[in-house]
């Protein structure tokens, strides 16, 4: 078993939910280091997300490439123009699969992870998104069952969270004041946390929401 356009359909769905109590913790995330409007953006763009007919799609790499187009509508910032980075590279991986194994996505996210460090200059430890997800990516290697994946990258995600709260920011505006990034979440980081959250569910949980 894997994950399908269905799957994908709904994890879209979750994370617009989240969204309503998410956009302002974000923004004011963000207010302490950058333009605090990590949270307006980020509401943007799942909101194109959402209005995007996936049903459309002929596989899961088509669904993924339509997600990262809106995305790239929706906002022309840095962390949106990540996202789409990553939504792309997916979207290459699993052309032509209508169901993608659970085993597969660790993989997946450490070509998204890749890709994004190519395309935005960051790299691993600079306290960024980047240090999230390949926690996720590196705690999900091996893991072929949909619910142990969904607990993993969860705790994962928290983890390297909590980890780098305490050290400085080393890329964007913030590194220009590294003293003050320390003891505030990245607000990229924070973002993939929470997104996380409402996303990594247990399949049974997925197909009743």
């Amino acid at each position: 078993m894997g994950w399908t356009i269905d799957d994908v359909t709904r994890a879209v769905a979750r994370a617009q939910e989240r969204m309503g109590s998410l956009e302002q913790e974000l923004n004011e995330a963000d207010s302490r280091l950058g333009d605090g409007d990590t949270g307006s953006m980020l509401a943007r763009v799942v909101e194109r997300m959402s209005a995007t007919d996936l049903a459309q799609a002929a596989d899961v790499g088509a669904a993924l490439g339509l997600l990262a187009r809106s995305t790239l509508s929706a906002t022309g910032s840095s962390l949106g123009t990540l996202i789409a980075t990553a939504l792309m590279t997916m979207s290459r991986q699993t052309k032509g699969q209508a169901e993608v194994a659970w085993a597969d996505l660790s993989g997946l996210l450490s070509a998204a992870r890749d890709a994004m460090i190519a395309r935005g200059g960051a790299q691993l430890g600079d306290k960024t998104v980047l240090d999230a997800l390949d926690a996720v990516a590196s705690a999900i290697s091996g893991q072929d069952d949909g619910s142990a994946v969904a607990t993993k990258a969860r705790a994962a995600a928290h983890e390297a969270l909590d980890r780098f709260r305490a050290q400085p920011c080393r890329i964007g505006r913030a590194r220009m004041f590294p003293e003050k990034s320390v003891g505030s979440d990245d607000p990229g980081m924070l973002a993939f946390v929470r997104m996380t959250d409402a996303i990594a569910v247990a399949p049974n949980a997925a197909t009743a929401s």
